[in-house]
């Protein structure tokens, strides 16, 4: 391939000698090799807005359940059905959203999944029952899955690989600071203006946002290449990251490692090439969610049934979460410097002997606390960093889908987290037996990732190029 670079000042070529002197370009090769810009400082902001602004909207429903069980004199086993249709919101869109975001474009799909989940937020404010309130958080959840992997996948597209899992982790933690945000929004609006007022600014913060998006947020310059957008379009997009660089003559190209498959986006994710790994990356994060969703929803109840009062249960609890940006950022880091696979499998094994730590730990409050914290460190930045491996994985043409359906699978091991919790509370097991069994999914997910790093690796030697030209 001709080097993208030409001199400063170069003139486009005249009519009729394009053919001897286009320079050819990959576009992720000119990415590689420039520095961050600020063009993709502010890809990374609002990529960031948008995964701060999904988990507000993912975590309101917690926040405003005490209210709705004062205000409408419900039990709270009520509320059940409400605070779980988001989750099977969330996993229907994010399987419904990558196929169609590899069809038609990142952009396109992230603007219309925000203004429908904050249109949806505004209609839930209006809610008079529970069964209104379930369906509306259903089609909200519909929005907020559909957005998350489509901001990771966008920010993957514009960031340098050597640059890649810091940058992509750091948009991820937008979700875990706009969870913690809606906390300090609901303790503050709640008293004065009811828990409604805690769904309108959920609602009204994306639709302020997605407007920002349609005059600011690019399309993906890799999508563009492999569904052949106009080579004037896509220069001036590269030319935001390197300015000067580009004459106006060059041939615009996406090469990617892998078998060329002539089948829909979902097809190519299941083809023979993929398949295996797929379902690996789906196991792997369906059982990192199980155990985060299980722990965050009953770690107080399993606490306090040791006979510690419920003040040091909530305390302790909340430490789990409260390590999330930094094991996130950390695991980023260092996906950037040795093998992503191993990275991730590692924080997901660390985490199951934690947990399991975990369960000898309910005789001391610091050790206790300790354990939970660096727990919570390593299981979200291993969590937090599977949707930049799967990112890396797939090719763009069905990159989308492959990391939605990964997102998408996995929303079920968080219902399934839920539900088995509520189980084991009930069958009365030791805070020793039950922490035990729950290092098993972590050890599972750690080892189903080290698998498909091995495959992936076995396999590169043996793949063809695949090339897409504008």
């Amino acid at each position: 391939m001709t080097s993208y670079s030409s001199p400063a000042g170069a003139t486009p070529s005249p009519p009729g000698a394009h053919a001897a002197t286009t320079t050819e370009i990959d576009v992720q090769d000119f990415i590689d090799s420039h520095k961050f810009s600020g063009f993709q400082w502010i890809i990374l902001v609002l990529c960031f807005l948008i995964l701060a602004a999904d988990g507000f909207d993912t975590a309101a429903i917690g926040f405003i359940a005490p209210a709705l069980v004062k205000q409408w004199g419900v039990s709270k086993s009520a509320l059940g059905p409400v605070m779980s249709a988001a989750l099977f919101g969330l996993a229907a869109g994010a399987l419904l959203a990558g196929p169609l975001a590899d069809r038609i474009g990142r952009k396109i799909v992230l603007v219309v999944s925000i203004l429908w989940f904050g249109g949806w937020s505004l209609a839930s404010a209006t809610a008079g029952s529970i069964e209104a309130l379930t369906v509306m958080r259903f089609l909200t959840g519909i929005g907020l899955g559909a957005a998350m992997p489509n901001a990771v996948t966008l920010m993957s597209e514009y960031s340098p690989a050597k640059r890649r899992g810091l940058a992509v982790n750091t948009m991820f933690c937008g979700f875990t600071l706009g969870a913690s945000a809606g906390g300090f929004v609901a303790a503050w609006l709640i008293p004065e203006y009811g828990w409604t007022s805690v769904l309108v600014v959920g609602g009204v913060a994306p639709l302020l946002l997605a407007i920002a998006l349609v005059a600011m947020l690019p399309e993906s310059v890799r999508f563009m290449v492999t569904h052949h957008a106009p080579a004037a379009r896509i220069a001036q997009v590269l030319a935001r990251i390197a300015p000067a660089r580009l004459t106006g003559a060059e041939t615009f190209v996406v090469r990617e490692q892998g078998e060329s498959v002539q089948c829909s986006p979902l097809g190519q994710i299941l083809s023979h090439r993929f398949a295996l790994s797929s379902v690996m990356l789906w196991v792997t994060y369906f059982m990192g969610l199980l155990v985060f969703y299980l722990l965050t929803s009953w770690l107080p109840t399993l606490i306090t049934d040791t006979g510690l009062p419920i003040q040091s249960a909530a305390i302790i609890t909340a430490l789990f979460p409260l390590g999330g940006c930094v094991g996130t950022v950390a695991t980023g880091w260092l996906m950037d410097r040795s093998s992503p696979y191993r990275v991730v499998a590692l924080a997901y094994a660390v985490a199951g002997v934690l947990i399991f730590t975990v369960g000898y730990g309910a005789g001391s409050l610091v050790l206790l606390g300790v354990l939970v914290f660096g727990a919570g460190i390593c299981m979200n930045g291993a969590q937090s960093s599977m949707p930049t491996l799967a990112a890396a994985f797939y090719p763009t043409n069905c990159r989308a889908t492959g990391v939605s359906w990964m997102l998408g699978m996995g929303r079920f091991g968080g219902i399934s987290g839920a539900l088995l919790g509520a189980q084991l509370v009930g069958l009365g097991w030791s805070f020793t037996t039950i922490f035990g069994l729950l290092a098993v999914p972590a050890l599972v997910a750690s080892l189903a990732l080290l698998a498909t790093g091995v495959r992936n690796r076995n396999a590169g030697g043996t793949l063809s190029v695949i090339e897409a030209k504008v």
